[in-house]
């Protein structure tokens, strides 16, 4: 077939098929039309087989016939891009080869770093002095070309009359580790984008951590060597001829007029919030409270951006801390399964810099380049973090800056950034000892810092206490599970889930009405003043930042409902999930009361009491008998004051180990 053949064949196809689409899109002043291969195929086999081998001839001719259907040739190229390649040209970077040079294929991977976008000559037309005849010179090299002779024999320098650049980029393209067998490295290779496919709509398509799916063409480069000569070997490139993002943000998920029916109709239904607890992981057993609040973090409150530039997080942060073998994990990776943009790490494979970014030296650009770390890549996502006491403390002090101020700022060689990092995160831990002990202060069992902790909106304990009924449910759940080897149906498939989230977090932004304030405002001072017990110990129930929880929990319950008012039943629900985290994990024993401190800082109100009484005591005894106290005489008048004798020796030793008081001789001590 010849090329007049194929502009005609070309011309037919996209009057047959395409003629609406072309022309609307000629007319919005796109430079590109995405074409279906399948289409192609259809049409005529041949030019589609034609297409497969030598891609550049047939979409330069694609490009000439689509230019003549819209009318109008004298203006810019309309570029054409392929996409839905066959089967058969789907290839894994690692199995590129010599025999698939010059060929269509199609490649997946993660962006790991992305240079900037530069112009390039693409062709340059030279003058010959002697005849004047006009060459025109391809620049596919890295190197700029001239010509080495004309046709009326001269060899010397010629005149550049004209070069044409396009913008250009260069990407690397890794392998994804969801598509590696056992211990394989990821393979790189680099893709090379121009024209169009570096317009600022495509380039945050392209951002360092997305997965791209990318149909291009794979070309040799030369290797140039030391010495000046061309090595024996040759790099490979992929010019890019289009390229689609897999892992989709919130933002970028389009919604059909049919799954649109859906959400509506899902968002009207009154069992709505049942029907996401039980969908939101099928096949765990129970923990209904802990599917509620994960249900709410996927919706997400809404974020408000004040006039003096400080915000508030709309992202709520999850803790479950849990005996091994209570499904932390599962629902973990389950939620980064559901959620559009999701990342699943765990703690002893994870380091500071993989979590915030890192500095390295950049291949393409000979300098120091960024590369993002999970919680970056995860932004407007969110980042499920396994085994959260196994990362060292340097590691976990890397996000505290993320979960709050949702930024990380980064000051390393020659770069100062600061990153967004708009994540929401849901952390698994274990306790301190692998297991719960019932009669200990959970703050004690939980080795993380405080400061951590405090960040957290919700914190469950998942308990596995044995429980015969509870048990006997439990395992017949699991077995049956076995049994029955297909999926459990749930109400809501995944895709509608993904669906309905990015369309609420999307579109709706829920206000918060009076009543609500009201009621979530009587239970926060009911809470803060209810706390003062006879004795005169104040406790601290509950803290500002608690508070703020409330308000995103309540906006992410009107979400769920796709309602842009948040009702007095939305801050009800929010109150009881906050309730329920404090009773939990925040009541003291002593005073039955809750108590925000044994979360916060390991103390609470009554051991804070109590040292502040022996305290007293030892300075009393100090000035009736002298520098050095014996200690019985502490535990005798501390038995007076109501301060069980155990009691004090725990305040003496705690004393001793914050450096308030030494002790001399055995049964004696001093204040420093």
């Amino acid at each position: 077939m010849d090329i007049t053949e194929q502009i005609n064949k070309f011309q037919e196809f996209f009057e047959t098929n395409y003629l609406n689409d072309l022309l609307e899109s000629a007319q919005s002043g796109k430079e590109f039309f995405v074409v279906d291969f399948g289409d192609i195929s259809k049409f005529s086999p041949e030019i589609a087989e034609s297409l497969l081998e030598t891609p550049e001839e047939i979409l330069k001719v694609a490009e000439l016939a689509a230019n003549k259907v819209i009318g109008d040739e004298e203006s810019k190229e309309l570029n054409i891009r392929v996409k839905n390649i066959p089967q058969s040209n789907h290839i894994n970077i690692r199995d590129i080869r010599s025999k698939h040079l010059n060929q269509f294929i199609q490649v997946e991977g993660i962006v790991r770093q992305k240079s900037d976008v530069r112009p390039q000559v693409t062709s340059a037309k030279f003058e010959c002095p002697s005849c004047g005849n006009l060459i025109n010179i391809l620049q596919l090299d890295s190197k700029f070309k001239e010509p080495s002779r004309c046709s009326c024999g001269r060899k010397g320098k010629f005149r550049l009359i004209k070069k044409e650049l396009v913008d250009a980029q260069k990407l690397v393209l890794e392998e994804a580790p969801e598509d590696l067998t056992g211990g394989e490295q990821p393979k790189r290779v680099n893709i090379f984008l121009k024209k169009d496919l570096v317009s600022p709509i495509s380039e945050k398509k392209t951002n360092p951590g997305s997965k791209l799916r990318i149909v291009g063409e794979i070309k040799e480069v030369p290797i140039t060597l030391a010495s000046g000569g061309i090595s024996t070997r040759y790099d490979l490139m992929i010019e890019t001829n289009y390229l689609e993002p897999i892992q989709e943000d919130f933002t970028e998920i389009i919604i059909s007029k049919e799954e649109m029916v859906d959400i509506k109709k899902l968002s009207n239904d009154p069992k709505v919030y049942e029907k996401f607890i039980e969908s939101i992981a099928p096949t765990i057993y129970g923990h209904d409270k802990v599917k509620e609040a994960l249900v709410l973090q996927l919706m997400g409150g809404t974020k408000k951006v004040r006039e003096q530039g400080a915000a508030s997080r709309g992202d709520m942060h999850i803790l479950l801390i849990g005996d091994p073998g209570s499904g932390k994990s599962q629902l973990l990776k389950r939620i980064s399964k559901v959620a559009p943009k999701a990342r699943y790490i765990s703690g002893k494979g994870a380091s500071g810099a993989g979590l915030t970014a890192s500095v390295v030296k950049d291949e393409f650009l000979r300098g120091y380049a960024l590369e993002a770390g999970a919680l970056v890549l995860t932004n407007g996502g969110i980042c499920c973090i396994d085994e959260l006491d196994k990362m060292t403390t340097e590691d976990r002090s890397a996000m505290h800056e993320a979960l709050e101020q949702q930024t990380i700022t980064i000051s390393k060689a020659n770069i100062q950034a600061t990153l967004r990092a708009e994540t929401t995160v849901l952390a698994a831990a274990n306790p301190k000892f692998g297991r719960f002990d019932p009669y200990e202060l959970l703050a004690k069992q939980i080795d993380l810092p405080s400061t951590l902790i405090n960040r957290f909106d919700l914190i469950f304990p998942i308990r596995d206490m044995p429980d015969s009924a509870r048990d006997t449910k439990m395992a017949e759940f699991i077995l049956n599970m076995h049994k029955d080897s297909g999926v459990k149906d749930a109400d809501i498939s995944t895709e509608l889930i993904k669906k309905y989230v990015a369309y609420a977090r999307q579109k709706v932004a829920p206000q918060i009405t009076s009543q609500a304030l009201n009621e979530i405002k009587n239970f926060y001072v009911q809470m803060r003043n209810s706390a003062t017990s006879e004795d005169g110990i104040v406790t601290i129930p509950i803290s500002p930042r608690q508070l703020e929880g409330l308000v995103r929990l309540s906006e992410a319950s009107a979400r769920t409902r796709l309602s842009d008012k948040v009702t007095r039943k939305d801050s009800q629900r929010a109150i009881e999930l906050v309730r329920f985290c404090l009773l939990q994990i925040g009541l003291d024993p002593e005073t039955g009361k809750i108590d925000i401190d044994r979360i916060s800082s390991g103390i609470t109100a009554t051991e804070r009491s109590h040292i502040s009484i022996v305290k007293d005591i030892i300075n009393e005894l100090e000035k009736a008998i002298g520098k050095t106290i014996p200690v019985e005489d502490v535990v005798r008048e501390a038995e007076i004051k109501g301060v069980d004798s155990k009691k004090v020796e725990e305040v003496v030793e705690k004393l001793k180990r914050s450096g308030d008081i030494f002790s001399p001789r055995h049964g004696l001590i001093s204040k420093i």
